[in-house]
C-alpha cells in the first residue's frame, strides 16, 4: 500500500519539516532524523535546514545510496517544490539589470536573488521554495512575470553579497564616468583621445570591480582573461582548458575604467592608448598562493583590448608525470638534460606547453652548484631560481646579443626563449660548442620538422650534427572530469584508422564527455600534455645533410623509437584521458605512406 504524500510546508522551511519530507521519500531512517531534530532543536544559529542535513554527511537509504549533500539536497528540495534547481555560477550572474529590480535588503529578507531579467520575465532563485507570498506582489510592481528556480543556500549565502557589491561598484563607476565620452567609435577618434585625462583607476568601486575579476578568473582555472572593447559595449572572456568562455558585458565607460586600473598595476603608462604596452602583476589568489599575470594591450577600433596571461607557479612546479609525459619520456628527457653540453629544442605552437615544460625543467637542474640563465622576450614567469634577462629591442637587445652577454656570465645551464632568426641559430649553436647545456624553443609541427627548420635558417648541418641532443614536438590536449565522463564502445576500423601500423591494442571502451557542474559542464577538466621525443643517433646524424630529406628522417626516426604525437595521444584516449576528437584536434594525422 503506498505511503500518502505528506502535506507541503507553507512559508520558511524548517529542519522538523525538512526531515520529515524526507522520511517520507525514503531518503532517510526516522531514528537518525528524530535524533538529529532533538540535537538541534535548540541551535540558534540561523543555518538552513538543508546546510543543517547535508553536515551530517549522511547517504541515501536506497540505491545507489547517493550522500546527501548540500546541492544533492537543494536539487530534491526542488523536485519537492514543483521547481527548477539553478546552480549559481558568478560568471553567469546579470549584475546590470538584475540586481537593480530587486534591492538588496528586500532579496535578504525573502532569501531570493534575481539571476536574469530578459524578454520581460525576471529569473529568481530561492532557497525558501514555499514561501511564495511575494510574488503576485512583485510582479505586479516590475511589470514582468516571474520564474521561480530553487537554489542551493551555500552557493546563495556566498553569491548574494558579493553579487550587490560588485553591482553596486558598476553602478557608482557608471554613474562615475557618465559625463565623459562613452566608448570610441572609430580609429581616428581613438587616436584623438590617447591622450584623453586619466580615467579615475583609484576609486574604490573600479577597485572593487577589477578584485573581484582577478578572484574569479583565479577560481575557474583561467588561464587568460581578456577584456575586449566593441562598439557599444565591452565583452570580458576567459579563456579555461584552452577555450575562450564569454563572461560578462560591461558598459564601455566602466571597461575603461577596469583597463586604466589593471595598467596602473602593471606598471604601464595609463595616458598611452595608441601603442601596444606589456606589463606584469604579482597577486596572491584567494588561498594566498602567489600568482603572476603578464599583461599585453593592443589598440583596437574601439579602445584598448586587454590580454592578462596568469602564470600559476604550482604548474611550473610539477613533475614530468604530472605534466602527462609517459614514465618513459620522462627517462629520456632526464637523459638528455643530464648532457653537460649541447642543445635541446621543444618545439609546437603558441599555447602547446613549451614554457611550462622547459621552467619545469630548469628548476629541476637550477641546483647551488649550477648557475641556470635565461634570455626571454618577455620574461613568462620570475623566477628567484635562476637569472633571467629580457630581450629590449629598442635598445638593440636582442636574443644573439643576450645570448652573448649570458656567455659571458660564466654558465652552465642557457635558456634562450626563441630561436627565429640565423643569428639567435648561430650564437645559441656557439653556446652549445663551448660547453654549455642550451635549452630553447622552435615553431615546428612536429620533431623532425625542426632540423629542416634551422637548415631553412642557415645553419650548416654539420653544425646540427655536433650539437643537437634531442627535439621534442608537444601539444596539449583537454583532458575528461573524472566526475561524469562517460564510457562509450569504439568500432574497431576507427581505432586502426587512428594508430595506422602502431600496435596500440584496441581498448575496450573509450570515455565520452558529459558535463557536470565541476567541469563547468563542458565535460572537460584540466590539460595534459602529448610528445614526440627525437633522440639524434648516428643513424639520424648521418641523414641530417645539406639536403635532407624530411620524410627519410622521420621515417628513420620513427623506426628507432620515436612516437609520433598521434600515437601517444591515441595511448592517452585507451586510458580514457581524453576523446579522439580532442587530439584529432591538436595532433597532426600519420603519414599515409
Amino acid at each position: 500500500m503506498s505511503k500518502a504524500p505528506s502535506p507541503k510546508p507553507v512559508g520558511r522551511i524548517n529542519l522538523a519539516d525538512a526531515l520529515r519530507m524526507l522520511i517520507n521519500d525514503e531518503v532517510l531512517d526516522k531514528t537518525q532524523a528524530e535524533k538529529l531534530y532533538k540535537d538541534r532543536k535548540l541551535d540558534s544559529s540561523n543555518l538552513h535546514p538543508l546546510v543543517v542535513i547535508g553536515e551530517q554527511k549522511w547517504k541515501h537509504l536506497k540505491p545507489p545510496h547517493n550522500s546527501l549533500t548540500v546541492a544533492w539536497l537543494s536539487n530534491w528540495l526542488a523536485g519537492q517544490a514543483g521547481l527548477d534547481y539553478h546552480h549559481i555560477d558568478p560568471l553567469k550572474l546579470d549584475f546590470g539589470d538584475a540586481a537593480q529590480i530587486i534591492s538588496q535588503s528586500y532579496a535578504e529578507r525573502l532569501k531570493i536573488m534575481p539571476i536574469s531579467v530578459k524578454n520581460g520575465q525576471a529569473v529568481i532563485a530561492t532557497t525558501e521554495p514555499f514561501n511564495t507570498d511575494w510574488v503576485t506582489d512583485l510582479e505586479r510592481v516590475l511589470k514582468m512575470k516571474i520564474k521561480l528556480v530553487m537554489a542551493n543556500p551555500l552557493e546563495f549565502s556566498r553569491y548574494l553579497p558579493e553579487m550587490y557589491n560588485v553591482a553596486n561598484s558598476m553602478h557608482a563607476a557608471n554613474l562615475a564616468k557618465a559625463g565623459q565620452i562613452v566608448g570610441v567609435q572609430n580609429f581616428e577618434q581613438l587616436v584623438e583621445l590617447g591622450r584623453d585625462k586619466n580615467l579615475d583607476a583609484n576609486e574604490q568601486h573600479v577597485v572593487n570591480i577589477v578584485d573581484w575579476l582577478f578572484k574569479y578568473a583565479f577560481e575557474q582555472r583561467a588561464s587568460d582573461i581578456h577584456l575586449e572593447p566593441r562598439r557599444n559595449m565591452g565583452i570580458m572572456r576567459f579563456r579555461i582548458d584552452g577555450v575562450l568562455h564569454q563572461v560578462y558585458q560591461l558598459p564601455p565607460n566602466i571597461m575603461n575604467a577596469i583597463t586604466s586600473r589593471i595598467k596602473l598595476l602593471g606598471r604601464m603608462d595609463m595616458v598611452e592608448k595608441r601603442r601596444p604596452q606589456d606589463g606584469r602583476i604579482k597577486t596572491l589568489s584567494t588561498e594566498g598562493n602567489e600568482v603572476e599575470l603578464r599583461l599585453s594591450t593592443m589598440p583596437t577600433a574601439f579602445g584598448e583590448k586587454l590580454v592578462m596571461r596568469i602564470f600559476s607557479p604550482d604548474i611550473s612546479n610539477k613533475d614530468f608525470i604530472a605534466l602527462g609525459f609517459a614514465p618513459l619520456q620522462a627517462d629520456k628527457w632526464n637523459t638528455w638534460t643530464k648532457s653537460p653540453n649541447g642543445i635541446i629544442l621543444v618545439t609546437g605552437p603558441t599555447g602547446s606547453g613549451k614554457t611550462t615544460t622547459l621552467y619545469s625543467t630548469l628548476r629541476l637542474l637550477a641546483t647551488p652548484e649550477v648557475n641556470v640563465c635565461t634570455v626571454e622576450d618577455p620574461i613568462e614567469m620570475v623566477e628567484p631560481a635562476f637569472n633571467q634577462m629580457q630581450v629590449q629591442q629598442n635598445i638593440g637587445l636582442g636574443f644573439a646579443e643576450g645570448i652573448r652577454t649570458l656567455m659571458r656570465q660564466d654558465p652552465d645551464i642557457i635558456m634562450v626563449g626563441e630561436v627565429r632568426d640565423l643569428e639567435t641559430a648561430e650564437m645559441t649553436i656557439q653556446a652549445a660548442l663551448t660547453g654549455h647545456l642550451v635549452l630553447s624553443t622552435l615553431h615546428t609541427n612536429d620533431a623532425p620538422s625542426a632540423v629542416t627548420r634551422l637548415l631553412d635558417l642557415g645553419v650548416p648541418f654539420y653544425l646540427i650534427n655536433s650539437t643537437v641532443i634531442g627535439v621534442m614536438a608537444q601539444r596539449l590536449v583537454r583532458t575528461l572530469c573524472a566526475n561524469c565522463k562517460t564510457p562509450a564502445p569504439i568500432e574497431t576500423h576507427d581505432w586502426d584508422k587512428l594508430v595506422g601500423d602502431y600496435k596500440i591494442p584496441k581498448p575496450a571502451h573509450v570515455y565520452h564527455p558529459v558535463g557536470c557542474l565541476e567541469c563547468r559542464n563542458t565535460g572537460f577538466r584540466g590539460r595534459s600534455g602529448i610528445y614526440e621525443m627525437l633522440s639524434m643517433s648516428p643513424a639520424l646524424r648521418k641523414l641530417v645533410t645539406a639536403d635532407t630529406n624530411l620524410a627519410q628522417l622521420t621515417k628513420q626516426a620513427r623506426a628507432e623509437g620515436m612516437q609520433p604525437l598521434i600515437i601517444n595521444g591515441a595511448e592517452k584516449v585507451a586510458a580514457g584521458l581524453t576523446t579522439i576528437e580532442e587530439l584529432l584536434k591538436v595532433a597532426p594525422p600519420l603519414d599515409s605512406e
